[in-house]
């Protein structure tokens, strides 16, 4: 009688297995989504972190939910996709916040302001230290929801036509700098300039400018920089970890369902750690191909760090008195910094700073 009763339970289980799954295929709607990216093709590394996320969501819901990727200046111009998501042209962008920044300077913190965080305290911040609550809070006023999209790591301080070993040095040298690092900039008596990565070149090239930075070897060496400005200048202080978002529509957010929602954040988060894993394996040899091809490697010297340092602090006072945004999130990411190099000094900086002597000495 029992073994009657279980075959016949066994058999309406698998029945309403058979059904359900159907049924679950069927909640799961049919979305197409289109991500404009604000980087070329050209650039894969960047670029393709949008292609990532895209591989991923669908391939989570059978191809469900689409997403197109476009390269910058397919549908909007790299420097006005966020533009693109606030009034619904695109359902969501690949981009750095600090893009924006002449919109409001709170822009800066989704990407890297100077003497910020590196890359791990940045991932750490806004997943663990409430730093994507205060950055969606803002980004809220223009319909946007953000999701943490990548990070280049600690960049290069930029490709100079000249030597710069002095503050004197950097007045008026015309320079590609994106975001607030500008400002900073600016106090030093270097005039910035904004331009899309596109864009660059042909402006070096051509003298409209006499500096420029990007991000790092990898994609350095991809835009040619090193052809037309032989001085390769580090560390770039204004991005110890230049974060990079996906910026979506919030009313296209809030209509998905709790599942596409679940898949669209786990997919943002992949391309997120993807993103800096291929900067890392990819920039030692570049740099090295650099290097091998007449590139001057420079560090920028104390004096101009101090200088830049005390010029970074002056923006952030003067910018905090007058925008209480940005007031609210400099002082959260300051503390956080704050504890986070308190750890970061016992452990990691004693253990990278021996493997790096250690290997100067050939002892690895």
């Amino acid at each position: 009688m029992k073994r009657r009763y279980f075959l016949k339970a066994a058999g309406a289980g698998a029945a309403a297995g058979v059904i359900a799954s159907p049924a679950i295929a069927q909640a799961m709607p049919e979305v197409k989504w289109r991500v404009t990216s604000s980087f070329p093709k050209s650039l894969d590394t960047i670029y393709g972190a949008s292609e990532i996320l895209a591989k991923a969501v669908s391939e989570a819901t059978d191809g469900k939910f689409q997403i197109q990727v476009f390269s910058a200046g397919e549908i909007v111009p790299g420097l006005q996709a966020a533009d693109a998501v606030t009034n619904g042209t695109v359902e969501m962008c690949h981009t750095a916040s600090y893009y924006y920044v002449g919109k409001d300077p709170t822009y800066a913190f989704g990407t890297a302001v100077p003497f910020g965080l590196n890359a791990r305290q940045q991932n750490a911040w806004f997943y663990h230290g409430g730093g994507m609550e205060l950055l969606n809070e803002f980004y809220k006023k223009a319909n946007i929801y953000a999701l943490p999209g990548g990070n280049t790591g600690c960049q290069m301080g930029g490709w100079f036509r000249k030597e710069i070993k002095t503050v004197a040095d950097m007045q008026g040298v015309k320079m590609r700098i994106g975001g607030f690092a500008g400002q900073v900039m600016s106090k030093l008596g270097v005039v910035p300039q904004q331009i899309a990565g596109g864009d660059i070149y042909p402006a070096l090239e051509k003298g409209t400018i006499d500096a420029a930075e990007w991000v790092g070897p990898a994609d350095d060496e991809k835009l040619g920089f090193n052809k037309v400005a032989p001085f390769y200048y580090y560390p770039g202080w204004w991005e110890g970890g230049a974060a990079l978002h996906f910026f979506i529509n919030t009313a296209k957010w809030d209509a998905l369902p709790k599942v596409y929602k679940s898949i669209l954040t786990t997919a943002a988060a992949l391309a997120n750690i993807d993103m800096q894993a291929k900067y890392d394996a990819r920039n030692p040899a570049a740099l090295k191909r650099l290097v091998g091809a007449g590139a001057q490697l420079r560090p920028f010297s104390q004096e101009i760090l101090e200088a830049c340092l005390k010029a970074s602090k002056e923006v952030y006072a003067e910018t905090s008195a007058k925008n209480a945004d940005f007031k609210k999130i400099y002082e959260a990411m300051s503390a956080f910094r704050g504890d986070q190099y308190l750890w970061f000094q016992i452990a990691e900086y004693s253990y990278d700073n021996f493997l790096i002597r250690a290997r100067a000495a050939n002892q690895l």
